[in-house]
């Protein structure tokens, strides 16, 4: 393997990999961080580019040759850092020594593979990263057909919905759209969207999920524009017995769409 050692903390490459946080320079470079040898070794198996590997062989906990060796087959450039230099780039508390620089990739709804009774998350202005992060993940574990973002707040590529993802970033179908797009393709395509609402007449559990159905969540501050409510007449509601009146989000997309998967299970049996 070729593997150039950089020690400075005025190289170049360091002071683009600390700028990259920065969601401004993340979009005129096209680039985003992958930190972390399972999220790595996801976007690799997702088919991501990998521009640049950056590793600290002091923290490594095992495997972690061969990755590099992938990484390298595929036309990445390959950077030793000392100890105190990768925690200077580091975007974790406990590193395991490998930073990569990824190509950003952009999807349409026309990119989106579904199924024959597709099942889909919709979010809307989504304000927190690890709101992001957790809601691919629960995407990906019920296996749904994708995620479509409306309107993003936060970055899909900022740092932190990477890590809070745990790699399904890499595993799931992400679609960028405007809502009224959005709201004009599942229309066009036979999709119900499920709007939550804690205001909705029904329960979470009393909709059928097994007809094809797009889970539609928005932010915890403002929630949904009226272009979901109006556009839609199936809402619900998730019950709140306690004192809070409502759910973290994800917590909220994780409920119902687990409601969905057992009644998809409960069906095919």
């Amino acid at each position: 393997m070729k593997v150039r050692v950089i020690t400075s903390p005025q190289n170049p490459r360091i002071k683009d990999l600390v700028r990259l946080r920065e969601r401004r320079y993340r979009e005129k470079k096209g680039l985003f961080l992958v930190e972390g040898f399972k999220e790595i070794s996801m976007a690799l198996e997702g088919g991501v580019e990998l521009d640049s590997l950056f590793f600290c062989k002091g923290f490594f906990r095992g495997g972690e040759e061969g990755l590099l060796a992938s990484v390298e087959a595929r036309g990445g450039k390959l950077f030793s850092l000392p100890p105190r230099l990768f925690e200077k780039v580091s975007y974790r508390e406990n590193p395991d020594g490998l930073l990569a620089v990824a190509r950003q990739f952009h999807r349409g709804l026309e990119d989106l593979v579904l199924g024959a009774s597709p099942l889909l998350v919709v979010t809307e202005s989504l304000e927190k990263p690890g709101n992001l992060g957790a809601i691919l993940r629960c995407v990906d574990a019920i296996g749904a057909d994708g995620l479509i973002v409306c309107d993003p707040v936060v970055d899909l590529f900022n740092p932190n919905v990477v890590r809070a993802s745990r790699g399904t970033l890499f595993t799931v179908k992400v679609a960028a759209s405007s809502p009224r797009e959005t709201i004009k393709w599942l229309k066009d395509k036979g999709i119900e969207a499920v709007i939550t609402t804690p205001h909705a007449p029904l329960e979470y559990t009393e909709v059928d999920y097994r007809r094809p159905t797009a889970v539609v969540v928005g932010s915890e501050s403002k929630g949904l524009t009226p272009l979901w409510t109006e556009g839609f007449s199936l809402k619900v509601k998730i019950p709140m017995l306690g004192r809070a009146d409502s759910l973290n989000v994800a917590v909220a997309a994780a409920v119902v769409l687990y409601e969905a998967l057992r009644q998809r299970r409960e069906g095919s049996d």
